[in-house]
């Protein structure tokens, strides 16, 4: 046990050490800053293996760390498939202007990007068009890009 003099009370650990513990454990509960394991794209995708897909947006998620969209295709046979597209992080597409409501439920896009190494219907997105009004997103290295002349 240390005495700190200055308050009179006794801690089983130095006072700063268990200041310190106290508040990386507030901070951690309090749920900032998030962590989260993160990965290298190439272990997931495979840049190898690309497709381009026409679909209706069924769900947008503007979440962290990966932002993702959901989209319904039309298959050969005619039966709706979903697909789930992982974008570029959080931060990056809010700083280029990306918010909830950039793509809708309804939403006529054309995809395309590199498929999952492990999932079936699945992909990173490399570059999104929704012809009604000109929109484009695209991944181009570490930096996405979007151009929004018919901004809704």
């Amino acid at each position: 046990m240390v005495l700190n003099h200055q308050i009179g009370v006794r801690f089983p650990v130095p006072l700063p050490t268990f200041a310190i513990a106290a508040t990386a454990a507030i901070i951690i509960a309090c749920g900032g800053p998030r962590l989260h394991a993160h990965h290298a794209i190439s272990s997931v995708y495979d840049s190898s293996r690309q497709v381009t897909l026409d679909g209706v947006v069924a769900q947008f998620q503007l979440v962290n760390p990966h932002p993702f969209l959901v989209i319904d295709v039309t298959g050969d046979t005619g039966k709706a498939q979903s697909w789930r597209l992982e974008m570029d992080n959080l931060w990056e597409l809010a700083a280029i202007g990306v918010t909830a409501s950039t793509l809708r439920p309804g939403d006529r896009v054309r995809v395309s990007g590199s498929l999952s190494r492990a999932q079936d219907q699945r992909m990173y997105l490399l570059r999104l068009d929704r012809p009604v009004d000109g929109f484009w997103y695209e991944q181009v290295g570490q930096s996405p890009r979007i151009s929004t002349p018919g901004r809704r």
